[in-house]
C-alpha cells in the first residue's frame, strides 16, 4: 500500500535500485469519490426514489408507443417551421462567424486589443444558453420563429467562429507572407493561403453544428420560440402521451435523413 503513493523500487541488472514515479490514478479516483457524494448530497439524490419509482419513466414511454398517427397533420407545419429556424440560423451564424473569426486571429490581426475582444464576445456568447437566448428573444420580437432562429444564430456564430479562429491560428502563415511580399493585398493572400486551407473543416463544421441546432430547435418551443417545442410542451402537458410519440417519431426520423445527408456531405468535403 506505502508503494501506491511513494513509488515502487526497482533494482536493476547491475545491482542500482531506481524508485518508479507513483501513479496518480489512486489519488485522483479518491478525489472523483469524494466529489461525487458530496455532489449526491448537495443535488439531494435518492437512490431509494429511483428503485421505487424508476419504472414510471417506462409507464411513460410505453403510453407514447403506438404513436397517435391521427395527430401527424398538426405535426408537419411546425417541423418545417424547426427545420427553417435551424437552417437559416446555422447559414447566416457560419457566415458572420467568418469575419469575427478573422478578427479573432492573432496571426492575421496583429493588435491584442482587438484579438482579445472579439475572443471575450465568443466566450460570452458561448456561455448563454439557447434557451435562455430564445426566451430573451421572445420579449423582443414576440413569440414566433423569429426568436428561435435569432437564438440558434447567435449560438453558431460562437461556435462556428471558435473553431475557425482556432483553425486559422494553427495555420502556417508562410504561403500567406510569402503572397503579401510579392505584392498580393492582404485580402488577396488570405482568399489564396488561407481559404482553401480551411474552407473544408469550416463548412464540415457548419454541417455538423446545423445538425446540432436542429435538435435545439425542437425545443425552443417551450419558451414559445416556436417549432416542435410548442406542440411538444402542450401535449406532455395535457398527458396526450401517443400525440408527444409522434412528435418524437417524426423527429426522431427528420434528424436521422438530415444527419445522413450531413454525415454525406462532410465526407466529401474531407
Amino acid at each position: 500500500m506505502n508503494s501506491i503513493w511513494k513509488g515502487k523500487k526497482i533494482t536493476l541488472s547491475n545491482g542500482k535500485t531506481v524508485v518508479e514515479k507513483p501513479s496518480l490514478v489512486p489519488l485522483i479516483t479518491l478525489i472523483i469519490l469524494i466529489f461525487t457524494v458530496i455532489s449526491m448530497k448537495v443535488t439531494k439524490f435518492d437512490f431509494y426514489a429511483l428503485a421505487t419509482r424508476g419504472d414510471q419513466f417506462f409507464v411513460i414511454l410505453k403510453g407514447m408507443f403506438p404513436p397517435d398517427l391521427s395527430f401527424l397533420n398538426r405535426v408537419w407545419a411546425p417541423l418545417f417551421d424547426t427545420i427553417k429556424m435551424s437552417l437559416l440560423g446555422s447559414l447566416v451564424g457560419a457566415i458572420v462567424s467568418v469575419p469575427l473569426a478573422l478578427l479573432a486571429s492573432a496571426n492575421i490581426v496583429h493588435s491584442k486589443l482587438i484579438t482579445g475582444f472579439f475572443k471575450l464576445l465568443f466566450s460570452i456568447l458561448r456561455t448563454l444558453p439557447t434557451i435562455v437566448t430564445a426566451l430573451i428573444a421572445t420579449f423582443i420580437f414576440g413569440l414566433g420563429t423569429m426568436a428561435g432562429t435569432l437564438a440558434i444564430f447567435i449560438f453558431t456564430v460562437a461556435y462556428v467562429g471558435k473553431l475557425t479562429y482556432e483553425q486559422i491560428e494553427s495555420l502556417d502563415m508562410s504561403t500567406f507572407e510569402a503572397l503579401e511580399s510579392m505584392g498580393l493585398t492582404r485580402f488577396q493572400a488570405f482568399r489564396y493561403a488561407i481559404v482553401p486551407e480551411i474552407l473544408p473543416t469550416f463548412l464540415s463544421t457548419t454541417l455538423f453544428n446545423f445538425e446540432g441546432n436542429l435538435r435545439y430547435a425542437s425545443i425552443l418551443g417551450y419558451v414559445g420560440a416556436g417549432g416542435l417545442g410548442i406542440i411538444l410542451n402542450e401535449q406532455l402537458g395535457w398527458r396526450e402521451y401517443g400525440n408527444v410519440g409522434t412528435i418524437l417519431v417524426v423527429l426522431i426520423i427528420s434528424v436521422a435523413i438530415i444527419e445522413s445527408i450531413s454525415e454525406y456531405a462532410r465526407k466529401k468535403l474531407q
